[in-house]
């Protein structure tokens, strides 16, 4: 079902034009309660993550936070903001979750829209994504402070994409691993990055 196909962070899209327009979770420490003994608190066991399968979904998926040097506007920054906007796309295609993806993506970005809009309809009706998980995402930046729009060439490995339906089954054949690159563009505006637009390098 060509609509639920899915594409990795750097599959699909046209190559931008030159210009374009165009991936850990904090837990709190344990308190201990006034009334407990203090030689009886102990520290509750940490959720363990455990990836999807045939199965069921993922579960206990680390949460990505942004790292402080995602937010400045440097070459430093913008590199690390592409690491965590990929993070976030990885965690996506585990969870079905896309709204924190949707935050870091301008609207003119075809392809972004696209990736979300695909891992969404996978999560349809009790369905789930197993693998996709994106391994590497290597970035090389250019970064010229007097214009507004950054370029970055970003290289993604990323696990095959499994849909399962509920019980386990495929729900159509298996999207390959992959190994590419993509163009991405990026403006830093608000004080925070924000990805304009992605596309395959062919």
């Amino acid at each position: 079902m060509t609509a639920v196909v899915l594409l990795s962070g750097c599959q699909g899209g046209s190559a931008p034009s030159s210009p374009p327009s165009e991936t850990s979770s904090t837990t709190a420490s344990p308190t201990v309660s006034a009334s407990s003994p203090a030689a009886s608190a102990t520290p509750a066991a940490s959720p363990v993550y455990k990836p999807a399968d045939a199965t069921g979904k993922a579960q206990n998926v680390p949460v990505p936070v942004m790292p402080e040097l995602a937010k400045e506007n440097s070459k430093a920054g913008l590199e690390a903001f592409i690491g965590y906007w990929y993070a976030q796309l990885s965690y996506s295609y585990e969870t079905g979750s896309t709204e924190q993806l949707r935050a870091l993506s301008s609207t003119t970005c075809v392809l972004c829209a696209s990736l979300r809009k695909g891992v969404e309809s996978a999560w349809l009706d009790g369905r789930w994504i197993a693998g996709a998980t994106i391994k590497s995402a290597t970035i090389e930046a250019d970064f010229d402070p007097s214009i507004s729009t950054q370029v970055a060439v970003v290289q993604v490995i990323q696990e095959p994409i499994e849909i399962r339906m509920p019980g386990g089954s495929l729900y159509q054949d298996p999207t390959a691993a992959t190994n590419s690159a993509s163009r991405a563009a990026l403006t830093f505006e608000n004080q925070r990055w924000v990805l304009t637009d992605l596309g395959l390098i062919r």
